[in-house]
């Protein structure tokens, strides 16, 4: 059983050896261990950091593309790399490199597709009262657009087995953490929570610079998955209420006519009740579109994920033939072996 961390870095030459010497070097049921540094763009010496400390694999990107490419192209390459369990971290050393072990037990059992580290956010001291409401509040919604139990949706510190690290993808520039979720939720993949610890802040967050950026980032990556996933459901709701508020305004100009038919009163309500109900059955229509459009993308994504697959095993072959993988730098470091304790 092959284990892959994988630490997507932004001018985190500073932190990175900390974050890396926190690692497991063993655990028990995994047979190797690699490291996978994914470069965004740093223009500092991340990649000669990660180089001089022992770091196994390093997919480098010549400037900047973002956290959620950083980190689907992290998953790309663990999976041709061979990984039957791919670990996901912060290269700040937010979370405790020991609980890897417990986050990786369930996928072990095979009880989880995709297990996610609860930071318990309403104890970390140094989030504000404003952060640690907003934390439970975008959790409750996630999980209400996933249909999921995740505790704490934008813990970055998670693990995947092959069928997650196959089955997701990302469609927004911003953030992997909620889409991913609301994504594996309607795709049918099993997701736990484990309990985890974090170490002490050692930086800001470079996602976003104050509150109102987070509500607008990521309430806007929410309501764009919700859509993607449950496009009859979004625009339907939409639909209705239009068209209920369109209904009431006619109602009210026939209720006047019925009173008094012979006085021109309340026009107004009928014409814009009128609009009201037309443009109900505009957005009725998108519904069935957005619901074609989806099947079409999940058909998409379906022949997407055997692509996946098949570039995997012939990945396999070039290692076997020891040769080198496109975008992926493998250093000469050796994998981190099983201790014969753990048996």
């Amino acid at each position: 059983m092959k284990l892959i961390i994988q630490i997507p870095c932004l001018n985190e030459s500073k932190n990175l050896a900390a974050t890396f010497a926190d690692l497991p070097r063993n655990i028990a049921g995994i047979s190797s261990i690699e490291v996978l540094v994914i470069d965004d763009g740093s223009t500092d010496n991340t990649f000669e950091v990660a180089q001089s400390i022992g770091v196994h694999h390093i997919v480098r990107f010549p400037q900047r593309r973002g956290l959620a490419a950083a980190h689907m192209s992290g998953l790309d390459a663990c999976l041709r790399l061979g990984a039957d369990i791919v670990v996901n971290t912060d290269a700040d050393n937010q979370y405790v490199g020991k609980d890897i072990e417990k986050l990786i037990a369930p996928i072990l059992t095979r009880s989880a597709d995709i297990v996610i580290g609860d930071r318990q956010t309403h104890t970390i001291a140094h989030f504000s009262a404003t952060k640690r409401f907003l934390q439970r509040f975008g959790s409750r919604i996630v999980r209400s657009a996933s249909g999921t139990g995740v505790r704490d949706s934008t813990s970055g510190f998670r693990a995947m087995n092959r069928k997650a690290l196959s089955t997701l993808f990302v469609h927004n520039a911003f953030t992997y953490t909620l889409e991913t979720i609301i994504q594996a939720g309607n795709a049918g993949l099993a997701i736990e929570n484990v309990t985890i610890g974090t170490n002490p802040k050692t930086r800001d967050s470079r996602l976003f610079s104050s509150i109102s950026q987070y509500l607008r980032r990521n309430g806007g990556v929410i309501l764009r998955s919700y859509g993607l996933y449950r496009p009859v459901r979004s625009f339907g709701l939409i639909a209705i209420f239009l068209l209920c508020v369109g209904s009431g305004l006619v109602f009210r100009f026939l209720y006047y006519y019925w009173l008094d038919p012979y006085t021109s009163s309340h026009v107004q309500s009928l014409q814009i009740g009128v609009g009201t109900i037309v443009l109900a059955f505009i957005v009725g229509l998108m519904a069935l579109l957005s619901d074609l459009l989806a099947t079409n993308r999940r058909l998409n994504e379906d022949i997407l994920k055997r692509v996946r697959n098949v570039e995997a095993i012939l990945s396999q072959e070039q290692i076997r033939k020891h040769r080198s993988l496109e975008g992926i730098c493998t250093t000469s470091a050796s994998p981190w072996a099983e201790s014969p304790s753990s048996d």
